[in-house]
């Protein structure tokens, strides 16, 4: 007769994926900060524009593939490598392409997380009183608005908008949705810098990455922060007239 597992065993087992990417995560940090850097881009330019004029198909597929990485184990260079699809592929479909790994990338945490910690985490929030309880509801009342959010905003960490949604219990569709879809202006942005990155390597310099953060950009992206903020204020608000 075999021993059935412990519920130690069990809960040991589920968050094996989530620490082998902060397992890798950390090693990543340490070890490929050099390689997956703009310098690195620019010494393999000539390189990867003929690999790609070869196999453009082969090079759209490694491409995803390394961006998917990059992000499911939060390796540095996940900028790098929206420039590099830029550079690449042009800001369409270069962008879309930034968009789909990052997006799946994004989910392979987002499901880590849930399975290891968030589904429990998340039970435990809905059984609870108190304060811990009106946030859980909070969020759960204006989800999309808030994953929305978190998704425009530049200052929020991308890594921190992958695992707050799973540590909630917010539906895979919704993550993947919204995160698609939220992180569509900084991924148009900063392909199309990569886009120019041919002049940029002529005269030697490095792309100026602040761009998000001017007036004609940042503007129209904080407006978007509101026009997703708008249902929270509104609910608040009727929430007020209501008492």
């Amino acid at each position: 007769m075999t021993d059935m597992p412990t519920p130690r065993k069990n809960a040991v087992l589920q968050r094996l994926p989530l620490i082998a990417i902060l397992v890798v995560a950390v090693i990543g940090a340490f070890t490929l900060r050099d390689y997956l850097s703009f310098e690195t881009l620019a010494a393999n330019r000539e390189a990867l524009l003929a690999f790609r004029d070869s196999h453009y198909g082969l090079t759209v597929l490694v491409f995803i593939g390394v961006y998917i990485g990059i992000v499911a184990f939060s390796l540095p260079g996940a900028t790098i490598a929206t420039l590099t699809g830029g550079f690449l592929f042009s800001t369409f479909p270069g962008a879309l392409f930034n968009m789909t790994g990052a997006t799946i990338g994004a989910t392979l945490i987002f499901l880590a997380a849930r399975y290891g910690f968030g589904e429990r985490l998340a039970a435990r929030m809905d059984a609870s009183d108190g304060t811990v309880k009106k946030i859980k509801d909070g969020i759960d009342e204006n989800q999309w608005s808030m994953l929305f959010l978190i998704r425009l905003v530049p200052a929020v960490p991308f890594f921190v908008a992958n695992l707050v949604p799973a540590l909630v219990g917010v539906p895979l569709r919704r993550f993947v949705v919204s995160t698609f879809f939220g992180i569509i202006p900084g991924s148009v942005v900063y392909t199309s810098v990569g886009a120019g990155l041919g002049e940029v390597f002529a005269r030697g310099e490095t792309p100026d990455l602040g761009i998000i953060f001017e007036p004609q950009i940042l503007v129209p992206i904080l407006g978007l922060c509101l026009l997703a903020a708008l249902p929270v204020v509104l609910k608040a608000v009727r929430g007020k007239k209501d008492i």
